[in-house]
């Protein structure tokens, strides 16, 4: 893909560089020149020097090929107008960075493909960690109604060396919680099927509504006995 990058600090930096190295072909635009020429001259990512509410530097830029722009500028009101002037000129995607939540409805009146809070991020994961120390990452999905987050199967847990269909058809599995990966020994996530089965000790990632998420993690955490477990449903 062709990405362009307006803003290119600590994180835009970060992203741009992980997208590089993923194959991608990435443009940064930002006002500060040492930054622009460490970005070129350090991870030799293509680098203009500028403003990027300039529709002329974007033009420069080529927002026209690119298939996704992202704003991660310092203010709001700049990260929209990189917005608005990227969907004028032709970019295929549009993605903010917002700094300030009274921005969001003014992004999704804009027509911003999507709108992401470090904030609501931040705290969605540290607050799930904080009240749930069984989970080992942790994601806020969507408006922070759903949880996408990593658990450890105990080796003498209730579920341990069951299939994916068995413990889903247990009359106490959360009714909001979906199996979304089982990690192999090696690190890599395998697509859980129904007759996956969950070892002892293995890692699942699991997807559920915030206000299920202890129920969640107590189904899977249980240590009793397997005969006084999991049934399935009929």
């Amino acid at each position: 893909m062709r990405v362009l990058i307006a803003g290119a600090g600590r994180a835009g930096l970060s992203v741009a560089v992980h997208l590089a190295k993923m194959g991608h072909d990435v443009t940064t635009v930002d006002r500060d020149e040492s930054i622009a020429n460490s970005a070129f001259e350090r991870h030799g990512l293509v680098s203009l020097v500028g403003d990027a509410t300039d529709a002329g530097l974007l033009q420069e830029a080529e927002v026209a090929r690119a298939d996704v722009v992202v704003a991660m500028l310092r203010r709001d009101a700049d990260n929209l107008a990189v917005a608005l002037l990227a969907q004028a000129g032709g970019a295929k995607r549009v993605m903010v960075r917002m700094r300030d939540p009274a921005y969001r409805g003014v992004y999704v009146r804009a027509g911003v493909d999507q709108i992401l809070s470090e904030i609501d991020v931040f705290i969605g994961a540290m607050a799930t960690a904080i009240e749930h120390p069984g989970v080992r990452h942790a994601m806020v999905l969507g408006a922070g109604e759903s949880v996408a987050f990593e658990l450890d199967v105990p080796a003498d847990s209730v579920i341990a060396g069951r299939t994916v269909s068995t413990i889903a058809g247990s009359a106490s599995f959360p009714s909001s919680c979906v199996f979304a990966g089982v990690y192999r020994p090696d690190g890599r996530v395998e697509a859980p099927r129904g007759s996956s089965v969950v070892a002892g000790g293995a890692t699942v990632l699991l997807v559920a509504a915030r206000d299920e998420l202890a129920e969640v993690i107590a189904f899977f955490l249980r240590r009793e006995p397997a005969s006084g477990g999991v049934h399935e449903r009929r």
